[in-house]
C-alpha cells in the first residue's frame, strides 16, 4: 500500500511513519509543513528507506495538495497534521483554526476529489483515517467514568475545540459524499521524540538541568497515559483493519494524576542520574496558578478497539515512562537540537 501521512514530523505521526517502514513493507510519504513542532531528526532512523519519501507542504495548500495526490497515488490517508499544544492555543488560537478546522476541510476536499477518480476496487481499499483526542469531549465528573465512542462533545479549550470541529467535518463528509473515513481518539501520549514543552520530557529536562519542575494549580488533574509505539500499532491496525466510517477510542489503561507522574519521573532519574547536591529531584517541584479551563480529568474506554481489532497497549505506565526517561538519558542531543533550534535552522539553511 501507499500511505499518505500527514504531520509525520511531529511526535506521532513520526512513530507511526517508523513503525510502518520498519514493520511493513508498504511505501510512505511523510507531508508536514515543518512548523516548530516539526523535526525530521525523529525520523533519521528510516530516512534513506527506498519505501520512505518527504514533501514539505502546508495542508491548507489545495494546488500542492493536488499535486501530491496525483503523483503519490495514495491507498490510504492517515491525518494527523494539527497544531496540539492547548496553552499556545490559549495565546494564539487563529493558527489552531486554520490548521485544524481549514487544513481538515482542505485535506478532505482534495481527498474526495481524488477518490472520486479512483476505479472500483481501488475505491474500496482507499481510506481517510483522521487522527484526533479525546480533549474533543471535555472532561469527566465522576472518577469512575469513562470516554466512550458516543461520549457528547463538551471541548473546552481552542485546541479541542478545533479538533472537535474537524472530526465533524470528517463525519460529514463520509455521510454527505461516502468518502471511506475512519476516526480514532486518543488519550495522552507519550515517549521518545516528545516535543519538550510537553509535560513529561519537559520534567525530565527541567529536572537534569536543576531547573524548577512547573505544576498547574494542586497537579492533581488526572490523564490516561498511552505510550506512542503502542498507540502507532493501533493507529495502523484501525487503518488496515478498521471498519469505515466508524470511530475507536485508544487508550493506555494508566490513569495517573500530574504530580504521580512527576514523582514516579523524579524517582527514575535519582536511581539513573542523581543530582550531584544528593537532593531528590522532587526538591524542584513547584506549584504555579493553573490555566484557563483546565480539564480536571480524562480516560477512555478502549474496549471497542480491543474487541473489534484486537488491540491492547503492551506498555504498563511503570514500563513506559522507565524506557522514555531511559530513551531521554540516552539522546540528550536530539533534545538539545530542539530546545537551542538548531534543528529549524538547519533546515532553512540559517548557519549555526
Amino acid at each position: 500500500m501507499k500511505i499518505l501521512v500527514t504531520g509525520g514530523a511531529g511526535f506521532i505521526g513520526s512513530a507511526v511513519i517508523r513503525y510502518i517502514i520498519t514493520n511493513t513493507q508498504n511505501e510512505v510519504l511523510n507531508l508536514d509543513k515543518l512548523t516548530y513542532a516539526g523535526n525530521l531528526d525523529s525520523l533519521v532512523s528510516i530516512e534513506n528507506s527506498p519505501r520512505y519519501q518527504f514533501r514539505q507542504l502546508d495542508i491548507c495548500d489545495a494546488d500542492g495538495l493536488a499535486q501530491v495526490f496525483k503523483d503519490f497515488k495514495p491507498t490510504m490517508i492517515m491525518h494527523l497534521a494539527a497544531e496540539s499544544h492547548v496553552d499556545r492555543s490559549i495565546d494564539g488560537p487563529a493558527a489552531f483554526i486554520q490548521t485544524n478546522i481549514v487544513g481538515t476541510y482542505t485535506l478532505l476536499e482534495v481527498a474526495r476529489k481524488y477518490w472520486l477518480t479512483l476505479d472500483l476496487e481501488e475505491k474500496k481499499a482507499f481510506r481517510f483515517h483522521h487522527i484526533s483526542t479525546d480533549e474533543v469531549y471535555g472532561d469527566l465528573d465522576g472518577t469512575n467514568d469513562l470516554f466512550t465512542e458516543t461520549t457528547a462533545y463538551e471541548p473546552s479549550s481552542p485546541y479541542s475545540a478545533s479538533k472537535a470541529s474537524s472530526d465533524h467535518l470528517v463525519r460529514a463528509w463520509y455521510r454527505t459524499y461516502g468518502l471511506p473515513v475512519i476516526i480514532t481518539n486518543c488519550s495522552n501520549n507519550y515517549g521518545p521524540y516528545h516535543f519538550p514543552e510537553k509535560l513529561i520530557p519537559l520534567v525530565i529536562l527541567n529536572a537534569l538541568d536543576g531547573k524548577s519542575l512547573p505544576i498547574y494549580g494542586k497537579g492533581d488533574q488526572i490523564r490516561d497515559w498511552l505510550f506512542v509505539e503502542d498507540h502507532a500499532r493501533a493507529l495502523y491496525k484501525v487503518v488496515t483493519e478498521g471498519v469505515v466510517g466508524e470511530t475507536y477510542n485508544i487508550g493506555g489503561h494508566n490513569e495517573k494524576q500530574n504530580i504521580e507522574v512527576v514523582k514516579t519521573i523524579c524517582k527514575i532519574l535519582d536511581e539513573l542520574k542523581p543530582q550531584a547536591s544528593g537532593q531528590a529531584y522532587e526538591t524542584l517541584i513547584t506549584f504555579v496558578q493553573d490555566r484557563p479551563g483546565h480539564d480536571l480529568r480524562y480516560a477512555i474506554d478502549a474496549t471497542k478497539i480491543k474487541n473489534e481489532l484486537g488491540w491492547i497497549p503492551i506498555e504498563t505506565f511503570e514500563t513506559g515512562i522507565r524506557k522514555t526517561v531511559e530513551w531521554y538519558l540516552n539522546n540528550l542531543d536530539w533534545c538539545h537540537r530542539v530546545q537551542d533550534g538548531s534543528y529549524q535552522r538547519e533546515r532553512l539553511g540559517v548557519s549555526l
